[in-house]
């Protein structure tokens, strides 16, 4: 006779049995998947409290949720650079000081040199600006490449060096002040002008593009693994993979749609583009906003770059062992120039988002953004030891970061409680790294 305790360890057993099968046919990412849980936790947690205190506004509110994606998207295009670094064993400190530098020399260009120049409404004024960051950015960070591998300086200190010159040289630029207005072209880059929002149609169809994406890559990926005779999953998983995918895009679509136009601001802007209003009034979602869409971009092309390019497999082969990917001739320090390059262009960029939805450019623009843009990396599971990380799992970690503080500053929590909290989750996301590590050893 099987006694109750044989019998609840035998179910036990079955469970844990049926657990791991189930990731092991999908291949989802456990470490990602905990993190989303732990985001989807927090969002919870924030709501509860929210609701226990009296808050008026939900964190969950579409319309929190929609400036939250907003609010991540500078953080976020800077940690898909970080990644890579990381994972090459190198880091960046400071890329916070260069978006400073960076924003406000664009921003002078704007102001001060084109606007006189070509005209204060000038179309070419926004295009030369955002070449000009882009432009700045990578030569910096080639800069910051070249002393590390050539001049054989550590990442930190030369990293540690741009962190305050860089930070000097925005404050000589700005002589201190804010730099403002933007051209009104490039404040539609920030997502916060009327312009920026793509508005329910386009939004839908960027959905429906990401779910064909997402039914296409699993049939590519199929068919790529027939090929090369390497072991498929089963059809219930390729099934589940496409529908829970489509699934999280279409809540997306249906979270940045929810969002609607406040009624005078959509009359009024109706009335100005000789749009007809109907008899019950006009109604106009935001959809996506532009610097979301250029986040999507952004980790579409890293990931792309770190999973389906030479330089990718260069960089992942230098994290896991440098002295290995030099005799296998792999040119390590050109390739060190060529990621910081790209990290500077990437901070260029996220210069070019800050400054558009501030409308102006200072000096502090991107105080301590070198921090968050790091824990956001090693929250989403880059490991400091360097060799192993992905860019999907940096832009939650940027997600999860802004979520805390967002929260935190929704419910009034004093700053400095943030910066407490900030630091316990960043230390504790680099022990949960360790853990996993010795677990996999």
């Amino acid at each position: 006779m099987v006694s109750v305790a044989d019998a609840r360890a035998k179910a036990e057993t079955l469970q844990d049995g049926l657990v791991k099968r189930f990731f092991r046919a999908t291949e989802i990412d456990v470490r990602l998947l905990s993190m989303v849980i732990a985001m989807l936790i927090i969002w919870a947690g924030f709501d509860l409290f929210g609701i226990a205190t009296g808050q008026s506004t939900l964190f969950t509110d579409p319309r929190n949720l929609w400036n939250l994606t907003v609010q991540t998207a500078t953080i976020a295009i800077m940690a898909t650079g970080m990644t890579l670094v990381i994972v090459m064993r190198q880091i960046d400190l400071s890329v916070g000081s260069m978006l400073s530098f960076v924003a406000v020399v664009s921003g002078v260009a704007q102001v001060y040199w084109l606007a006189p120049t070509l005209g204060s409404d000038h179309p070419a004024i926004w295009v030369i600006a955002v070449a000009i960051a882009i432009g700045l950015g990578a030569l910096l960070g080639a800069f910051n490449g070249f002393l590390i591998a050539y001049a054989g300086i550590p990442a930190f200190i030369v990293t540690l060096g741009g962190l305050i010159g860089y930070s000097g040289a925005a404050w000589l630029v700005a002589r201190g002040e804010t730099v403002a207005p933007m051209d009104g072209r490039f404040e539609l880059i920030g997502g916060n002008t009327q312009g920026s929002w793509l508005g329910d149609t386009w939004s839908i169809a960027i959905g429906a593009l990401a779910c064909l994406a997402i039914v296409g890559g699993l049939v590519a990926n199929r068919a790529s693994r027939r090929r090369f005779q390497f072991p498929q999953r089963p059809m219930w998983a390729e099934w589940f993979l496409g529908v829970a995918g489509c699934a999280i895009v279409a809540a997306v679509v249906w979270i940045v749609n929810a969002y609607r136009w406040p009624p005078m601001v959509a009359k009024r802007y109706a009335e100005a583009h000789g749009i007809p209003i109907p008899p019950g009034g006009i109604d106009f979602g935001h959809g996506f906003a532009l610097p979301v869409v250029l986040v999507l971009i952004v980790g579409a092309t890293m990931t792309f770059m770190a999973t389906r390019t030479r330089f990718g497999r260069y960089v992942y082969a230098m994290g896991g062992n440098p002295e290995a990917a030099e005799l296998a001739g792999v040119n390590t320090k050109r390739l060190t120039v060529a990621m910081f390059s790209l990290m500077g262009a990437l901070v260029g960029l996220a210069a070019c988002v800050s400054a558009a939805r501030l409308d102006a450019a200072s000096n502090d623009l991107g105080q301590f953004d070198e921090l968050y843009v790091i824990a956001a990396t090693v929250i989403g599971g880059t490991s400091l030891a360097g060799g192993l990380g992905t860019i999907y799992g940096a832009m939650v970690g940027a997600l999860v970061m802004q979520s805390l503080q967002s929260g935190m500053t929704l419910l009034n929590i004093d700053s400095a409680v943030k910066d407490i909290v900030v630091g316990v989750v960043l230390v504790l996301a680099v022990w949960l790294d360790q853990q996993f590590r010795r677990g996999k050893a």
